[in-house]
């Protein structure tokens, strides 16, 4: 394949384009995160429940989920550029609203149009980068763009923390305001659609858009309602809930529905054909499972910090945020590597290093410090870091450049879908894990047993030097007793947490080797003849 020229506008170079789509990228992923620590602060200022401030949360998520797929479909109708354009000045509005909101149905509408808005921002960014860039240097533009998208959900709760403690919750959302209005002027200075989408556009113009209502209505209510079962099962006790059962049952089946539906379709709103296509299809595959750990993971080790040793959110943010740092140091030197090393080889180190970090995890106790944290995080990093790049390396090799929008879009969506099932699920399995242990350690901790009887008399001699009575005593002693066998089952629930996360990422290392490598620098979609 011929190296391609840039598509940035004459005399930019691509690198001046490449921070500034990638920043658009970033002030949208970090408002799926940056906003969870703010909740009760939210609730408490708008006098709502705590469970009512989560629609904050689900009410993004969903519309974002919703928008994602479809984003290609929309760049090919409207222009890529303008799109990009709208879908920035959508975001930077209602992220104006939600700042200024004055109560919190007004706040959930405003998060929703911003979640609306602001999903297209994701894979615009990585299809501009992908054809503003000549072959040999799209790792490394892959590179800038992962470096965002992965920082982000690393920041995001640190970020939010620090934000809302040192000045308000509503500076969490009026922030993207002002880097709105700069992306602005930057990407209409900068950018522009290649000559191949402008030819393609103008002939869909020609013949007529046909907007197939059907298909946006089943992707609409399919996704919308697996991201409220995904962010509300738990709370809900998933299936036990009506609600949750029947949100389900009509996810399936508009989105099987769905599926049919534009398979048969001459020009679908979203290109489900391009996963048939075996690079792009495993590349689906290993970036749901990324989102999976990397999101999944993310809300684990805090919650383990906070839960059984008393960290603070910002002290819990700091353990995850050094490895972010982390995967900020080695994407450039990963996009450099792609170009002379098989990128399958990088696929695999990584997943093997993930798991080998998570499988360290598994050897945390109570008495795990905080360094021990850290290091574990910044490990998991190392490996997470040799993995974006690579993935989307070998899913554009010999994808035409017409489906780059569409291509995007779907690989955008199958990591923001991993994560959402990442979080969900680990949650709900670390649930039911301590559950299981705690029965079983309970029925092991009986005044029967020498070992609880000798713990037992020990706690009740200290009570009972503190000026308690006997039965107060050996209350107290019961209690703490109890107290400390939940600690331990939650730690062997978080712990099994982490071993299923790295075995998953072992089980998918022989799936590598299924891609085809890329040829002769091919990194990105190639011309279609």
């Amino acid at each position: 394949m011929s190296e391609d020229k840039g598509h940035s506008k004459a005399g930019i170079n691509p690198w001046l384009v490449a921070p500034v789509v990638a920043l658009a990228a970033f002030m949208e992923v970090l408002d799926i995160s940056i906003a969870n620590v703010s909740l009760q602060h939210i609730a408490g200022d708008l006098s709502a429940g705590q469970d009512e401030s989560t629609w904050v949360l689900t009410s993004y998520l969903v519309t974002n989920a919703i928008v994602l797929p479809i984003s290609g479909w929309l760049s090919s109708v409207m222009g890529r550029k303008r799109f990009f354009l709208a879908c920035i000045a959508g975001f930077s509005v209602s992220s104006l609203l939600c700042g200024l909101a004055p109560t919190l149905a007004l706040l959930i509408t405003a998060r929703a149009v911003q979640g609306l808005t602001g999903g297209g921002l994701q894979p615009s960014a990585q299809a501009i980068l992908a054809d503003t860039f000549p072959a040999r240097q799209r790792g490394m533009a892959f590179a800038l763009y992962g470096m965002s998208v992965v920082f982000a959900p690393a920041i995001g709760p640190t970020l939010g923390g620090w934000i809302t403690d040192t000045a308000s919750w509503r500076w969490v959302f009026l922030l993207n305001v002002p880097v709105g209005v700069v992306l602005s002027w930057l990407v209409t200075m900068m950018v522009e659609d290649p000559p191949q989408m402008v030819e393609a556009r103008e002939r869909k113009l020609s013949d007529g858009i046909r907007i197939d209502y059907l298909g946006f209505l089943l992707l609409a209510l399919g996704l919308g309602l697996l991201q409220v079962v995904l962010d509300r099962g738990e709370q809900d006790d998933w299936f036990a809930s009506p609600f949750i059962f029947w949100s389900s049952a009509a996810s399936l089946v508009s989105l099987i529905s769905f599926v049919l539906w534009e398979l048969g379709q001459d020009d679908p709103i979203v290109h489900l054909d391009l996963l048939k296509r075996r690079n792009f299809g495993l590349a689906n595959l290993l970036m749901f499972l990324l989102g999976f750990v990397l999101l999944g993971s993310t809300v684990l080790l805090p919650a383990l910090v906070q839960r059984l040793f008393g960290y603070t959110a910002t002290e819990a943010g700091l353990v995850i945020t050094p490895g972010g740092f982390s995967i900020m140091l080695l994407m450039p030197l990963v996009g450099r590597l792609v170009s002379v090393v098989d990128p399958r080889w990088i696929i695999a180190t990584g997943l093997a290093v993930t798991a080998g970090a998570l499988f360290y995890m598994t050897g945390f106790d109570l008495s795990t410090d905080y360094n021990h944290f850290m290091l574990a995080r910044i490990y998991q990093a190392m490996g997470l870091a040799l993995l974006f790049i690579p993935i989307n390396t070998l899913a554009y090799v010999g994808l035409e450049r017409a489906h780059s929008s569409s291509a995007s879009a779907l690989i955008n969506m199958s990591r923001n879908l991993g994560g959402s099932f990442g979080i969900s699920l680990t949650i709900s399995y670390l649930s039911h894990r301590s559950q299981e242990h705690m029965t079983y350690l309970a029925s092991h901790v009986v005044s029967a047993n020498p070992a609880t009887a000798t713990w037992l008399s020990a706690l009740s001699h200290r009570f009972l030097l503190t000026g308690k009575t006997a039965s107060e005593a050996s209350g107290q002693a019961w209690g703490q007793i109890a107290a400390e066998v939940g600690r331990q089952a939650q730690m062997m629930g978080f712990i099994d947490d982490f071993a299923v996360l790295g075995t998953l990422f072992i089980l998918l290392i022989p799936f590598v080797f299924m891609m085809t490598p890329s040829r002769g620098g091919e990194t990105a979609p190639v011309d279609a003849h």
